[in-house]
């Protein structure tokens, strides 16, 4: 088989094209405009690095079995013209996940927050008790080299459902294409305001792929999530429903412990999100017929995917995370676990308003009260990057209205910031930093670890 990916250097595409080129009989090559690192280096050292950035037609030939379209790539991409002209197949990556993975039993996890940690937990798991599994997931995990693995021997797949467009030719939710036999959802919360302007249309989408589940499927879903409820009334008949909540937990000396029948398991994640996304990972391992305490045992020294509530520094008294929180239900609930899980610390927090949505002006009331648990609460945005997507001007005031609580104090410089940060005492302190960016070039661990040992 031979298939080109087009804008390969994607963070998902170039993990789905080493996955395929690993596959006995499959040749892969690619093209795109432009590769960073981590990208660019480990499709080098794959020898799939395209020799040239750009895109060239020529490389569209009827020996092509297929054609794989990123996000990135435009609709007049001249690759994907070139594709069109020959008639040779066309998939969107999840269209191509799917494919690869028909004849198995597929776990999908979706949701507006938390999809990327509870499809990390079910791998984690699965690894540790040797159940093989195919998969794709949002971000690195530790014992995994790459985010997606394709197989010809696995009997699951373990996917992270993403409600965003498919491609540049297909308007639906990534997750509506991939069919579950088991589907997680763990709330919803409006986000991508861009594709959904309203919530009742977001909403939708979850709704679309609830009735895609396959025959005598189960459906796992947060029960403290009105509008989940809703659409599980909604299920067919043939579908069995699972709702989950917090599992009964205690934090002594801030290690917390999941309370089981029989016995206690230490844990090494925290906050009552990270507990819910466990159980509902607990849940689609029962599917699959994992019992409760083993999959707690192999689950406890389980530390979270890469910069999801990620420890980058700890001295004596403080303690530093990164995190990829950037929409309202993320940031509260992050911001919420660092509180509860070190109660006497000065919990320091600082954000970036970073995505489409959150800088979008009429989003940014879905963010009152998200940061109200922080004893100082810091947002960054940068202009220029409102500029850049060319939407609406949004004021530093109107930002600050929108958070709503004294704590919050908003900068658009970001040298002002970390000016700002450094004039904080860390001797007891919790520092969250939360970003989809860099706040415009600041090494995160490195500056947190300055910041805590200064």
């Amino acid at each position: 088989m031979r298939i080109h990916f087009i804008a390969i250097g994607g963070a998902a595409m170039h993990n789905l094209a080493l996955a395929v080129a690993e596959k006995p009989g499959y040749t892969v090559t690619g093209s795109d405009d432009e590769i960073f690192d981590p990208a660019r280096s480990r499709l080098a050292e794959a020898g799939l690095l395209p020799e040239a950035f750009g895109w060239y037609p020529e490389k569209i030939t009827k020996e092509l079995d297929a054609v794989i379209l990123g996000m990135h790539a435009r609709e007049d991409n001249p690759e994907l013209v070139r594709a069109r002209e020959l008639g040779i197949r066309i998939y969107s990556f999840p269209e191509y996940l799917y494919e690869q993975t028909r004849d198995k039993v597929r776990i999908v996890v979706g949701g507006s927050h938390g999809k990327t940690t509870t499809t990390a937990m079910i791998l984690y798991a699965l690894s540790k008790l040797g159940v093989e599994a195919d998969y794709m997931v949002g971000a690195q995990i530790a014992g995994f080299d790459r985010m997606v693995r394709l197989s010809d021997t696995a009997r699951y797949a373990v996917f992270e459902g993403d409600e965003y467009l498919t491609s540049p030719l297909d308007r639906r939710s990534k997750f509506h294409l991939y069919h579950p036999h088991i589907a997680i959802l763990t709330g919803i919360a409006w986000d991508h305001i861009n594709v959904f302007p309203t919530f009742p249309q977001y909403v939708d989408t979850f709704r679309t792929f609830a009735g895609l589940i396959e025959p005598g499927g189960s459906f796992i879903y947060y029960a403290g999530d009105e509008n989940l409820q809703q659409i599980a009334a909604e299920t067919r008949a043939d579908i069995k429903r699972l709702p989950y909540d917090t599992p009964e937990y205690r934090v002594d000396n801030g290690v917390t412990s999941v309370v089981l029948p029989e016995r206690t398991v230490k844990l090494s994640v925290f906050g009552r999100h990270n507990l819910q996304n466990l159980h509902a990972a607990q849940l689609a391992c029962r599917c699959i017929g994992i019992g409760a305490e083993t999959f707690y045992l192999a689950i406890s020294d389980f530390t979270g995917a890469s910069n999801r509530l990620e420890m980058i520094c700890r001295t004596e008294r403080s303690v530093a995370f990164k995190d990829f929180a950037h929409s309202p239900s993320k940031l509260k609930a992050t911001v919420n676990a660092v509180r509860e899980q070190f109660p006497d610390k000065r919990l320091i927090a600082c954000m970036e308003l970073h995505t489409f949505s959150s800088l979008m002006a009429d989003f940014l009331p879905q963010y009152k009260d998200c940061m109200k648990e922080a004893d100082r609460a810091f947002v960054y945005f940068n202009p220029k990057v409102i500029e850049h997507k060319r939407l609406t001007p949004i004021t530093a005031e109107e930002v600050r209205q929108a958070f709503a609580t004294e704590n919050v104090t908003v900068f658009t410089d970001s040298e002002t910031l970390q000016n700002a940060l450094r004039r904080e005492d860390y001797s007891n302190s919790a520092l969250l930093m939360m970003t989809s960016g860099t706040f415009d070039g600041i090494d995160i661990p490195q500056f947190a670890t300055a910041l805590l040992q200064a």
